[in-house]
């Protein structure tokens, strides 16, 4: 067993598994203080109901990614300490100020939000919840500018008699053209994932009334399914709309971000696309078989210039192959890495992703993102003057739809990441140090294997114990009208957990 290929498929499994409440939690911070400031601002009862609602759905997923985050901080000097001691310079820092800046003021105002509902004013109620949610997008921030410096090093020297990376320049680390990009990107990923949750669950309950009722439009509810049905409505649309503007918004950003990729890490792009030898202009392939050796393609269905265009902005652009990128990596490493990690990683250095792997990470990305947002648009059209999901003859279609929307765009931000985080290899820190070269060398592989076992029954308990008190708080659905003299409690009230 090699402890190094153990070592990334653990760092591998609770990124991931870590990963499906992250994007939750950025985006579902952000709409329930937009849900929270249209209550502030409006006094309709719905929604300050939604409010709760979705509250309550997002400090289940806030807690569940805070227990899975902890294990992968750990893993850089348990696993990584050569990692860690090379480039902790550099990489630690933006992550002292994601811990003690954005993970505090994160924290210390969601608990504000929590506990004061009825003690605070409504307004500083409004604004603790605003805070937390621009604490998850600093967290973001500074956790992508350490991931961008990864892919892209700058704002450092090595120091030659230590080993070792030092940082020159905070401020280029933080402008790193790779984050610049990836922040954008990443971030309307994550609040397409949000719309899909809230289109999802809304339209869900949606359903659940139409059948109870039999009503074919909101117009004819009265009473509690009025009410509800209203509420329900509108976080559907809003949900949908969320998911489309988001999703267009991924495209231009990851337009761009495309771009800068093939500037920086061109095999990425070649790996991405499949291209072996140089091509201009590239064509997109839509379907690709290889040899078992990545070396050559066999099969392929390709649309002209479409990959010219995403990675130098003409359609009639040149895009670098992966065999001669793979010679010139060869001639511009080889010896670096000899020098500096020894014979045995310099003579096992390929220069080349797992070629399937990142091809097809990267069409599941767009392609289940761009079902989604189709999914928001058919939504948006079933729902227009007030019609309801159809209760008998396309029920099972909406519902599909309803429970399969919320999982495409989280399923499409984990292999982005896949995407992004296999597309640099052979690479820890591309073209600063090899994957090989970051492995703790005293941890030997049982026990590497060990915990990788440990977390992963671990993290499938949690996420049992997640999806049971998601489905068991989106089941409850909508809190009852709050009664006319709700508003505000006693000056002697306790402190309480309000959601």
């Amino acid at each position: 067993m090699d402890p190094a290929l153990l070592a990334r498929w653990q760092f591998g499994i609770t990124t991931v598994y870590h990963y499906f409440f992250v994007p939750v939690t950025i985006s579902l911070s952000l709409i329930v203080a937009v849900l929270q400031t249209a209550h502030y601002r409006t006094g309709k009862d719905k929604y300050r109901r939604l409010t709760d609602f979705f509250g309550k759905l997002f400090l289940i997923n806030f807690a569940m990614g805070v227990v899975t985050g902890i294990v992968q901080e750990f893993q850089f000097g348990m696993n990584w300490s050569e990692y860690s001691r090379m480039v902790g310079d550099i990489f630690g820092a933006p992550l002292a100020f994601e811990a003690l800046l954005a993970f505090f003021m994160e924290s210390t105002f969601l608990g504000i939000w929590i506990f004061g509902r009825d003690r605070l004013p409504k307004g500083v109620h409004l604004a603790s919840i605003w805070l937390a949610s621009i604490g998850t997008v600093l967290s973001a921030i500074f956790i992508l500018a350490a991931n961008s410096f990864m892919q892209h090093p700058v704002g450092f020297t090595f120091n030659e008699a230590r080993g070792r990376a030092e940082m020159t320049d905070f401020g280029a680390v933080l402008t790193n053209p790779v984050a610049l990009t990836t922040i954008p990107h990443t971030l309307t990923a994550a609040y397409m994932v949000g719309g899909a949750f809230v289109m999802g669950v809304a339209g869900w309950h949606l359903l659940k009334i139409a059948r109870t009722t039999g009503a074919r439009n909101v117009s004819e509810l009265t009473g509690e399914h009025a009410e509800n049905a209203s509420a329900y409505t509108w976080a559907t649309k809003f949900g949908a709309w969320v998911l489309i503007v988001a999703g267009a918004l991924v495209a231009i950003s990851g337009d761009l971000q495309g771009k800068v990729m093939t500037d920086v890490q061109p095999m990425k792009m070649a790996a991405a696309e499949a291209i072996w030898e140089t091509e201009t202009p590239a064509s997109f392939s839509l379907f690709t078989i290889g040899t078992l050796d990545g070396s050559k393609e066999v099969f392929s269905i390709k649309i002209p210039g479409v990959t010219s265009f995403l990675a130098t902005g003409s359609f009639s652009g040149t895009v670098q192959g992966i065999n001669p990128l793979r010679e010139q990596y060869d001639a511009k490493y080889t010896a670096m890495i000899r020098q500096k990690y020894g014979d045995e990683v310099a003579n096992a250095m390929t220069y080349t992703p797992a070629v399937p792997v990142t091809y097809w990470t990267f069409r599941l990305m767009i392609g289940l993102g761009l079902l989604g947002m189709a999914i928001g648009i058919i939504v948006l059209v079933l729902l227009r003057k007030g019609n309801l999901p159809p209760a008998k003859g396309g029920a099972w279609f909406w519902l599909t739809m309803m429970i399969a929307t919320p999982l495409l765009p989280l399923f499409a931000n984990s292999f982005g990441w896949i995407f992004t985080e296999m597309g640099r290899q052979p690479w820890i820190v591309f073209g600063l140090m090899p994957t090989p070269a970051g492995v703790s060398p005293g941890v030997p592989a049982a026990q590497v294997l060990t915990t990788m076992v440990g977390f992963t029954l671990i993290y499938g308990v949690l996420a049992v114990i997640e999806v049971r008190l998601m489905l068991r708080a989106i089941r409850k659905g909508l809190a009852g009208p709050a009664p006319a003299e709700a508003e505000g409690a006693a000056d002697d009230a306790p402190l309480s957990f309000a959601y």
